[in-house]
């Protein structure tokens, strides 16, 4: 439980960098890029890890077992968080990125890190990230996130024994439903 505890702590802390827009001590610019940047390390960090074999002792407390010979959820996080961060506008990014440090985070302490969620865990996982969006978008768009967001992590498929992560697939889903939300309502 210690490492599962520290695997959420580790994902809550990538909070850090959409607050720093939010507070307003740097620009968006500067958070894509550190976005970018933390993207670039983590994968340059797996290619040690995978390829030169390099294997450092945190990433046994903070990689799953289906982690341990594909890339981790860490660089995963990195890359989706990045992606969403150039491509969506900043009122979808910030959100559709704290739904992935904020929200599953609490969505896999109350699941406990399995691959499959309870129900209960599946609606606070859409709770959170229906509030969350909601700081950020109008209705519509705060609940068809909040609904990918869970539908991505509630669903975890393996395509050629690997595990599709829910860090690769919660921003993108979100942030492409908080688009289409926002489109919907300005075309009623």
């Amino acid at each position: 439980m210690a490492d599962e505890i520290a695997r959420r702590l580790v994902h809550a802390s990538g909070t850090a960098i959409p607050a720093l827009y939010l507070l307003d001590l740097t620009d968006w610019r500067a958070v894509q890029s550190l976005l970018v940047a933390g993207a670039g390390i983590a994968l340059a960090l797996e290619v040690i890890r995978l390829v030169i074999g390099l294997d450092w002792a945190i990433y046994d407390r903070l990689t799953r077992e289906y982690e341990q010979e594909n890339l981790a959820g860490y660089a995963l996080y990195f890359v989706s968080a990045a992606a969403v961060g150039l491509l969506a506008p900043v009122h979808v990014a910030i959100p559709a990125i704290l739904m992935l440090t904020i929200g599953d985070p609490i969505s896999g302490l109350l699941g406990s890190g399995s691959l499959t969620k309870e129900t209960y865990v599946l609606l606070a996982m859409f709770g959170v990230c229906t509030g969350i969006a909601s700081f950020f978008v109008g209705w519509l768009p705060a609940v068809l996130g909040g609904l990918a967001a869970t539908a991505a992590d509630g669903l975890k498929p393996v395509i050629a024994g690997y595990v599709i992560d829910d860090n690769l697939t919660i921003p993108p889903a979100a942030a492409v439903a908080m688009v289409a939300g926002t489109e919907i309502l300005t075309t009623i």
